[in-house]
């Protein structure tokens, strides 16, 4: 059962984005490791940018710049 856990900024990601972030992943595990796509699971996390931090600075930070 594999599991792959997507983490991303919370900026603007449709659902559509996300759907496709699933179904990409669930094929590229299909195509590269032959896995069951009924078993395989596509979490994915957004993040708020006050909680992701890039060269000791969060990304709201960042993003100001």
């Amino acid at each position: 059962m594999p599991y792959v856990n997507i983490k991303i900024t919370d900026e603007n990601v449709t659902v559509e984005q996300k759907r496709r972030l699933i179904q990409e992943t669930t094929q590229l595990l299909v195509d590269v490791l032959n896995k069951d796509p009924a078993a395989t699971h596509v979490v994915i996390d957004e993040v708020s940018t006050d909680n992701w931090g890039v060269k000791g600075e969060t990304v709201t930070e960042l993003r100001k710049r």
